[in-house]
């Protein structure tokens, strides 16, 4: 029997009062098309699979390297970067959760661009912190003056962005670094699908801290693991913040085979941007208006209503993301799956639209 004491009396009042972060749906069993939530269509490197079963051994009874010295290695060498710029983290999101716990205090300004990741506000809200929001303009660009507001603590840029999966160039990103007084998180968890990164900024503009994720470009969404790429001084400082073990070995072990194998990430990113393309196309020739994506999904309005659409796909086992932002009428955000999985997506649309 459900208790009726009012517990939330106990919990802390900005808590109580704040909306948790909802994922998108997982749904757990049945045929369906899942194009909701970004995942890569096609399975990890092999590599990662050897290197996972090689991980299952004896040593689970020990503790892991708490800093995952040899996984940072590897994503050094990989980036061009020395290994005390490193970061690892449960997830992209951990490490995105270290860096507001770091940087955002009870009643600290923190900005984002708004539409955007909405794990932004959530994060905030958990530090008692302020949210500064500023609206992309109709061409998906940014009023940097007005990022750059007095007292920000920290500013997060999802480049590329989500719902958008538009991308402001680097050169435009470091013209946003040198205007800040604070920490720029640029969040690259889609940055393995696009044009160009920001890793090259963090040399020359000590503010800027680069994440980076493996549930997309690397499909490894179960595994949970990201990173960041930062200033060692400012690596320093997060590793106080973070959990003592807050990375198992068998994701380390899986990490580390993933970034080993940068010609299975050509391949499988090769699929799917031409998959994008071809996805965007469809989807405009139905009535939608798509954004330049550089990601892997793409942001559809402007057509058919996005909320009937979105329930009579889910009533046929397609699941998309139905997202609404203030200010702004709801939009479809559709996944890059299979091409098998896009063809059956356009065929469905057809028949409803």
């Amino acid at each position: 029997m459900a208790s009726t004491a009012d517990t939330r009396r106990f919990v802390l009042p900005y808590i109580a009062a704040m909306e948790g972060y909802v994922p998108g749906e997982q749904p757990q069993g049945g045929s369906f098309i899942k194009l909701n939530t970004n995942e890569n269509p096609y399975p990890p490197s092999p590599r990662v699979k050897e290197a996972l079963v090689g991980a299952v051994s004896d040593r689970l009874r020990l503790y892991p390297d708490p800093t995952g010295l040899a996984f940072r290695q590897t994503a050094a060498a990989l980036h061009g970067v020395e290994p005390d710029m490193i970061l690892a983290g449960n997830g992209s999101d951990d490490v995105l959760t270290i860096l507001t716990r770091t940087f955002v205090g009870k009643g600290d300004l923190a900005a984002y661009p708004t539409p955007s990741y909405l794990l932004y506000s959530t994060l905030i809200s958990l530090q008692d912190g302020r949210a500064h929001i500023v609206p992309f303009t109709d061409d998906w660009r940014l009023d940097f003056d007005a990022l750059a507001a007095p007292g920000v603590k920290l500013v997060y840029l999802a480049n590329p962005n989500s719902p958008s999966g538009t991308a402001l160039p680097a050169a435009e990103v470091a013209k946003l670094a040198a205007r800040l007084d604070c920490p720029l998180v640029v969040d690259e968890a889609y940055g393995d699908f696009a044009r160009e990164n920001c890793i090259k900024l963090v040399k020359d503009h000590p503010n800027v801290i680069v994440t980076r994720s493996f549930s997309k470009g690397y499909s490894l969404a179960g595994l949970r693991l990201g990173y960041l790429i930062a200033d060692a001084s400012i690596v320093a400082e997060l590793n106080k913040v973070k959990d003592s073990y807050n990375c198992d070995a068998i994701s380390l072990a899986g990490g580390k085979a993933a970034l080993e194998d940068q010609g299975y990430l050509n391949e499988t990113r090769s699929k799917i941007i031409a998959t994008r393309d071809r996805l965007a196309a469809g989807l405009c020739k139905l009535g939608w208006d798509v954004t330049d994506s550089q990601a892997n999904f793409v942001w559809a309005t402007g057509g058919p209503p996005a909320e009937p659409t979105f329930q009579e796909l889910k009533r046929r086992s397609i699941f998309v993301r139905l997202m609404r932002y203030p200010g702004y009428e709801p939009g479809l955000r559709v996944s890059v799956g299979t091409d098998a999985e896009i063809d059956r997506l356009l065929e469905v649309l057809r028949e409803i639209v």
